[in-house]
């Protein structure tokens, strides 16, 4: 295999973009990360699935990740208006990873940048990507932190960018999102959480407030006695309520007396922040020399954690591809990375629609549901949602409104 003249360009040192760059380089190829930022840098999405870890092992990853003592998470419980119902990832129907992490993002993301730095990955960091040119042999403007710039040539480029959006942005991909405008509110507390209080902090905790089945928040134990806090609603519920981030997090918590319970000898010691209109699409996830990963394409909601999971199977699609495609094969990116991408992207969405109707809300708390089908649910839950075999996955839509219409019938 010959060495192309230019290397791999990386946009982004978060996730995807480290995990897409170790596994190049694993096969041998010449790979550069343009980072804009300085790690380690803040960031949410800290509830991993399962799924996640089968990807950060590819990549070589895992033996640092589990020396760095992040919280053990074995699953995910639900709590609404005094129901409680949880979800054991070693209970699923793809009999995948039992177990996962819950992670400060800051540590994880620098990990996995530097574990790619240590196989042989170049990252160049607070260095922006300003302009592009996929005209002939790709090219980027790039802007370093001292404001000078300079053009940077690739063999190939996966953006990896996230919420950047670098070239969705620059060459007018962006296409609107079928979700309506959403805004999280969030912060990291001192939890004070009682240990004897039956509170497991070995699984995220999605609580929905009682009066309103499309706010909801997450709870995310981390293993040093902190956790991270958001809410989630329609921009219509935060009207008057956005000027003080801190009493609008907290308001929204005393409305939820299940949560307000947990909380109670919470320490607010880290100011809120917010994000919104965070879900987005592309008109297409690739194009000659170039590749979109995880959130530069497409980023669902938050609820069910998938941000991550989607960003870390996108990029082991594409390392796999572009291997391939340099290595003299041919190669199609819309058979062979769009489409199989987006059915567990599409089951994904078919989870996070059921739930905003609430529909996917009454599966979650039947009470009797049947073990086998309570662990095809599992699996989704868990981040498997490319595995065909899960009836649940084949057909998400007709299938979770078929079984919702029962539990409603039972419960009526």
């Amino acid at each position: 295999m010959d060495t192309p003249l230019h290397p791999i360009v990386v946009i982004g040192a978060g996730p995807s973009g480290a995990i897409a760059a170790a596994l190049l380089r694993r096969q041998g190829h010449r790979v550069l990360i343009l980072e804009r930022q300085r790690f380690p840098r803040f960031s949410i999405g800290e509830s991993l699935l399962a799924h996640c870890l089968d990807f950060v092992e590819e990549a070589g990853m895992l033996p640092a990740v589990e020396a760095a003592g992040f919280q053990l998470k074995n699953g995910a419980a639900f709590a609404c208006d005094g129901r409680y119902t949880a979800f054991d990832f070693g209970q699923t129907s793809s009999k995948g990873r039992p177990t996962t992490f819950q992670v400060q993002r800051a540590r994880f993301d620098k990990i996995l940048a530097d574990e790619a730095e240590r196989q042989g990955v170049e990252i160049r960091y607070e260095e922006e990507i300003i302009a592009a040119d996929f005209s002939a042999q790709p090219q980027l403007r790039v802007r370093r932190a001292d404001g000078s710039e300079y053009l940077q040539s690739a063999c190939f480029v996966l953006d990896a960018s996230g919420y950047g959006r670098v070239l969705p942005r620059l060459l007018d991909l962006e296409a609107p999102s079928a979700f309506p405008l959403r805004r999280a509110v969030f912060t990291h507390v001192e939890d004070g959480i009682d240990p004897a209080g039956g509170f497991d902090r070995n699984k995220i905790l999605i609580t929905t407030h009682p009066a309103h089945r499309d706010i909801w928040f997450w709870t995310i134990p981390f293993s040093d006695g902190r956790c991270s806090q958001g809410v989630v609603a329609a921009e219509h519920h935060y009207e008057g309520r956005l000027g003080d981030l801190d009493a609008c997090l907290k308001g929204f918590i005393a409305e939820t007396p299940d949560l307000a319970k947990v909380l109670e000898n919470a320490v607010w010691d880290t100011p809120a922040r917010t994000i919104g209109g965070y879900s987005a699409n592309v008109k297409t996830l690739h194009g000659a020399g170039f590749a979109l990963l995880g959130n530069a394409a497409e980023f669902l909601d938050p609820v069910f954690s998938s941000g991550v999971t989607i960003a870390m199977r996108s990029a082991s699609m594409a390392a796999a591809l572009l291997g391939r495609q340099l290595a003299g094969e041919a190669v199609d990116w819309e058979s062979e990375f769009a489409q199989p991408l987006k059915r567990g992207v599409n089951a994904f969405r078919a989870y996070v629609e059921g739930w905003y109707e609430g529909y996917f809300q009454d599966v979650i708390y039947y009470p009797d549901a049947q073990e086998d089908i309570r662990e095809m649910i599992c699996s989704i839950l868990a981040g498997y949602a490319w595995d065909e075999r899960n009836p649940f996955v084949e057909e998400p839509a007709r299938r979770l409104r078929m079984l919702a219409s029962v539990c409603q019938g039972q419960l009526s």
